[in-house]
């Protein structure tokens, strides 16, 4: 841990940054395309079940590394010190142009968005200006207003961004609990019920799993973001404990809300309006059934407080593992720089901001996201296999805190699967995705030369001073 940074984050603030930086908007869109690829009620709550079971195992594998590994910088530093410096530097490189980038551009648009519902004057048709390919609309600019807001709550402090971050999570999880009540109470319909799920729809067949693996992805990239904690690990106190009860804690809680919120969508929607709901948001078809024209607006206000505490949250994460790779050298070296009264890695805070404008503006954030979907879902398994060579390369760790095998067997087996799916069936995800990530190589190459040729100006500086063993002999 760097003396220059605090360890200020409870246990229950980082329950909060978990669940907080997983809740954003996905649970309330993707339903709908995956229920476009699987057809059926039945086979959507398994995916989302799957899903989560997935989440839940890499999180609970992950607390191993957490415990042996609290150091900030999170999957960044279990790469490096398990592997080398170039399998991490690859790692924050993809996530710094799409993983987190791209991610935190989507999540502001999407913001603005929901926010253009209840202001009109917010749309993407309203353009501001045109310059070449750039179209600017009043949407981009409060998404970017958005993101620079987030920016400047954080670099005024950690206390700033944990108390935004834990007000935006209490909120939304009162939320999705309330739409999960008003849908048991109020829009449970039985004959949705028993169309949704007669018996014709309740065949499984031997296609179907392959079906369900690219399906799963939509749902694990609505969940997948409890890694984010790791990555501020070394702001916790007594990170060896509370990160790993943090995953366990988070990912299960949140895990159970996604499942019990489809269960509401199933239950008080019929597939074929899942299926085609405007904008994909399902959860408004399902709460206007119930509310009528109000309900849309009480989801806009949701997903609003949804996308703004999952952005806060990744905003406050991401900037600490550029912060690690600078002072490893291996990104720039002023992004290392510490403010010596907020304690925050500022540089890194509003270097990440600067690259999240410019894809908002650019515009084709959506696209970059769904190319690394591949790659990221390959440095979670490497990750995770990750855990048995840290055991073989360092044997005398405390053998208490290891995780049962189940866990880490699990995800890897399952994660597989799924990226050989993505592999067969949508090939357009994979190599793109790869390239993104292997385009890291030569700059970190170049990276690696500088930080070599420092090193060497270093010895040599100390080299040519003179080794004065007595000064006083000297003044004789």
């Amino acid at each position: 841990m760097s003396n220059e940074m605090k360890r200020t984050l409870s246990l229950p603030d980082s329950i909060s940054i978990v669940a907080g930086s997983m809740i954003g908007c996905g649970i309330f869109l993707v339903s709908a395309d995956i229920t476009r690829q699987v057809h059926t009620a039945f086979l959507l709550l398994l995916v989302w079940i799957l899903a989560g079971f997935i989440s839940f195992c890499g999180a609970i594998a992950y607390g191993e590394l957490a415990a042996n590994i609290p150091d900030e910088g999170g999957q960044y530093m279990y790469l490096k010190k398990i592997y080398n410096d170039k399998v991490a530097f690859l790692f924050g490189w993809t996530m710094f142009l799409v993983i987190q980038g791209g991610t935190l551009a989507a999540i502001s648009v999407a913001f603005a968005k929901f926010t253009g519902l209840l202001i009109p004057a917010i749309s993407s048709g309203i353009m501001l200006f045109h310059l070449g390919p750039i179209h600017f609309s009043t949407q981009q600019l409060f998404a970017l207003l958005t993101i620079l807001l987030l920016t400047y709550i954080n670099s005024k402090g950690i206390e700033y961004g944990i108390i935004t971050q834990n007000l935006f999570t209490v909120a939304k999880l009162l939320s999705i609990a309330g739409i999960i009540l008003c849908g048991v109470i109020f829009g449970m319909n039985w004959d949705v019920i028993q169309s949704n799920f007669a018996l014709s729809t309740l065949t499984f067949h031997w296609g179907d799993i392959a079906k369900i693996s690219t399906a799963t992805v939509g749902a694990l990239f609505a969940s997948i973001s409890w890694n984010n904690i790791t990555f501020i690990a070394g702001e916790i106190k007594e990170p060896e404990k509370n990160v790993k009860k943090a995953l366990a804690y988070g990912v299960g809680m949140v895990v159970l809300l996604y499942v019990l919120v489809n269960v509401i969508y199933v239950i008080s929607t019929p597939v074929n309006a899942i299926q085609t709901a405007p904008e994909d948001i399902v959860a408004a078809v399902s709460m206007s059934a119930i509310f009528g024209k109000i309900g849309e607006k009480i989801i806009a206000v949701i997903i609003m407080i949804s996308a703004f505490g999952c952005a806060n949250g990744m905003v406050m994460a991401g900037a600490r593992v550029y912060y690690k790779m600078a002072k490893d050298r291996l990104f720039f070296r002023n992004l290392a720089f510490i403010n010596r009264k907020t304690k925050v890695p500022v540089n890194s805070l509003w270097a990440q901001c600067a690259w999240i404008a410019a894809l908002i503006v650019w515009g084709n954030y959506t696209q970059l996201l769904e190319f690394v979907i591949f790659a990221s879902l390959i440095f979670y398994v490497i990750t995770m296999v990750g855990i048995f060579v840290y055991r073989k390369k360092y044997p005398d760790t405390d053998k208490s805190l290891r995780i049962n095998n189940f866990y880490a067997i699990s995800f890897i087996v399952l994660a597989t699967y799924i990226i050989g799916c993505l592999a067969v069936y949508k090939p357009a995800y994979t190599l793109p995705g790869l390239l993104i990530t292997l385009a890291g190589l030569p700059v970190y190459s170049l990276w690696n030369k500088a930080k070599e040729k420092a090193a060497l100006e270093r010895l040599s500086n100390n080299a040519v001073k003179p080794i004065v063993s007595n000064p006083i002999e000297l003044e004789v």
